[in-house]
């Protein structure tokens, strides 16, 4: 069994949906960042970790990944060409729309006062509305590689959610529409009601 180190206000919601995709039993341990029970596995403080047998593993993203492909489900098979694409969405995901929330949320309510700059702000939102309107115009639907639901999906429909809670542009009708239809996934509410 697996369990998830991690608050689902942060990234290890991204982890606690996928498990709950996969219907595969896990423990969870709503820790804070920083806190003493996630530092006792991760030295720097950062959210999530998953423990399977005597293994702790990092980052929201290896996690689903190691996930997706022990499990054999919401990926495309390693080494194939369709994994190369569909890694190339995680990564323009990840570069392109997750890392300007990140950094809105840095100068938001992370750094200490003294270190934001609120000036950066529209900068981002700008980028995020460019870098969205690339996805949407790849976007054929009904998932953000086709037929299937994959990591992409996870981490796009995550990032769509955050947007939102800092008030980023809302996404085209297409994007929203996705997202409604993400939104309406079992696993995915009875993750957003864990701890």
């Amino acid at each position: 069994m697996y369990t998830l180190i991690g608050t689902r206000a942060s990234r290890a919601f991204r982890v606690l949906w996928l498990l709950e995709e996969l219907g595969e039993p896990y423990a969870h341990t709503p820790a804070a960042p920083g806190s003493d029970d996630i530092r006792a596995l991760n030295p720097s403080g950062k959210i999530p970790a998953l423990v399977v047998d005597d293994t702790v593993l990092t980052d929201s993203v290896a996690i689903m990944t190691y996930l997706t492909d022990k499990h054999g489900a919401f990926t495309t098979p390693p080494g194939s060409l369709e994994r190369a694409h569909q890694d190339a969405m995680t990564l323009q995901i990840l570069d392109d729309i997750d890392a300007l929330l990140w950094m809105a949320g840095r100068h938001t309510f992370i750094l200490p006062k003294e270190h934001r700059v609120a000036e950066i702000k529209p900068s981002l939102m700008w980028e995020y509305g460019r870098n969205l309107t690339r996805i949407s115009d790849a976007f054929t639907g009904p998932f953000v590689m086709g037929d299937k639901m994959t990591v992409p999906d996870i981490l796009l429909t995550y990032c769509l959610r955050w947007a939102a809670m800092f008030g980023f542009p809302a996404p085209d009708e297409k994007l929203t529409a996705y997202m409604a239809r993400m939104q309406e996934r079992p696993a995915l509410q009875r993750a957003a009601d864990l701890p």
